[in-house]
């Protein structure tokens, strides 16, 4: 495993030529574009890493899956499909069009934006840092020993640029899907997004994913995760990456991507070269190939 990752870093370097790093939040564009990394964790806890796995980077959107379990793990099913939608959308991560235009006006989904606003506003506390508390010490208990911090300069820089995010956050109130203090619910969120990993800690807690028996995240919602993942993980690229790669995976605008093989790996990228959707070109390069030269395909 070992041999085979150094070979896809290096195979796949050449890519990281090939995009942008993210703008839009002027802390993520101070990346290194060259960045390129992978961890695979076995459910034993063994690594096998390649690459810049030292680099530390926020979840951004990989942090979705995670405080989607922690508000299943609070409300329940019902409850938090009753503000949230199930359906995988064509349309950018950050879009209000289907807010307007879905039947139910609620978001369709909780990895789009509008979704997982709306998520991190069920999640459990006496208060916003109360609840960020709650989300941060299950971060790192899934990351068990591995790295977990936070970056306050990138969570500064996204409350003062996050407008496209207020927008949304403000719609949705507008229409029920939220009851909660917009800006409060924006600043956990914003919080939540400044999660700091690397590689290994990321793909450590991709493994309490993969876990088919008990764990720390019950049985049933980690296949809504995986399931969720797998159709709308990879922002409007889903569907291309599910046909390329065929893992459940989930990106984020800092460049990292998170994998999941059930029953096997946990495993994380780092490329924070973006294309136009926002995903990492050299890592789904790596997830690509790793799936084919493993035959990991889900599907």
């Amino acid at each position: 495993m070992q041999d085979l990752l150094r070979r896809l870093i290096r195979d796949n370097r050449e890519l990281t030529e090939r995009g942008n790093v993210a703008r839009y939040i002027p802390q993520l564009s101070k990346a290194d574009p060259a960045t390129l990394g992978v961890a695979v964790c076995d459910l034993e806890g063994a690594f096998a890493t390649a690459g810049d796995t030292s680099t530390r980077f926020t979840l951004q959107s990989v942090s979705k899956p995670f405080a989607l379990a922690l508000a299943l793990m609070d409300n329940g099913p019902e409850e938090v499909f009753n503000h949230i939608g199930m359906e995988p959308t064509g349309d950018s991560f950050n879009s209000l069009t289907k807010l307007e235009t879905f039947s139910s006006l609620k978001p369709v989904n909780p990895l789009v934006n509008a979704g997982a606003i709306t998520t991190t506003a069920l999640i459990k506390g006496n208060s916003q840092s109360d609840k960020f508390r709650r989300l941060m010490g299950f971060v790192r208990e899934l990351a068990g020993e591995e790295y977990v911090g936070f970056d306050e300069d990138v969570y500064l820089s996204e409350r003062e640029t996050g407008d496209r995010n207020r927008s949304i956050a403000y719609f949705l109130r507008d229409i029920g899907a939220l009851h909660e203090s917009v800006e409060d619910t924006l600043d956990l969120y914003f919080r939540q997004c400044s999660i700091e990993v690397d590689c290994r800690s990321l793909a450590k807690m991709a493994t309490a994913l993969a876990a088919l028996g008990e764990g720390l995240i019950p049985v049933e919602y980690r296949r809504i995760i995986r399931t969720f993942m797998f159709t709308c993980g990879m922002y409007d690229a889903s569907g291309e990456f599910a046909i390329k790669a065929g893992i459940p995976a989930k990106s984020g605008v800092s460049g990292g991507i998170m994998a999941v093989i059930p029953g096997q790996y946990g495993i994380a990228t780092l490329g924070p070269s973006l294309d136009a959707k926002g995903n990492s070109v050299a890592g789904i390069a790596v997830l690509a190939d790793l799936s084919r030269e493993l035959n990991l395909y889900v599907f």
